[in-house]
């Protein structure tokens, strides 16, 4: 100190500042690890859960785009013209009166489901008007856990 003033170096540190010791570094380390130990396996169990939700909500999506098609041309799409025809007017009876230009689905084409398979449509249905699923992780009827199939009719 000189006249009341403090003098540090001309990097700007100040002497005798302490940083971290080897031991804080590995305590902080061991803590990371014992979280990380923790939390990771039970994120690892959720991208089968993450898909079946992710399918719910692409269902209604799909169920929205099909009532639309319904409200402009007084029918759904038969089974035969299946999903195609919200993306594309059909030529197979019933043919639509009113479809809309550039179609009900975004991006102009038919999703497929979060496992890369087609959805299933059924027109008209067992459990309804239509029926829409999916047969969830092994692309087969029926399954349960990440294999069961996801419907729009509630019963999965």
């Amino acid at each position: 100190m000189r006249n009341g003033l403090r003098i540090t170096p001309k990097d700007g540190t100040r002497r005798g500042g302490r940083g971290f010791t080897l031991i804080e570094l590995m305590v902080v380390i061991v803590i990371l690890g014992i979280l990380a130990g923790l939390i990771i396996p039970r994120i690892m169990g959720r991208p089968d859960e993450a898909r079946q939700a992710k399918a719910r909500i692409m269902i209604e999506g799909i169920e929205t785009a099909l009532k639309l098609y319904r409200l402009d041309n007084g029918f759904y799409p038969s089974t035969d013209q299946g999903l195609q025809a919200l993306v594309e007017a059909s030529t197979i009876p019933p043919v639509p009166r009113n479809w809309r230009e550039g179609g009900y689905l975004e991006k102009g084409k038919v999703p497929k489901d979060p496992w890369g398979n087609d959805f299933v449509y059924l027109c008209p249905g067992t459990q309804g008007e239509f029926d829409l699923l999916s047969y969830g992780a092994d692309g087969q009827p029926g399954g349960e856990g990440k294999n069961k199939d996801i419907t729009n009719w509630g019963e999965d």
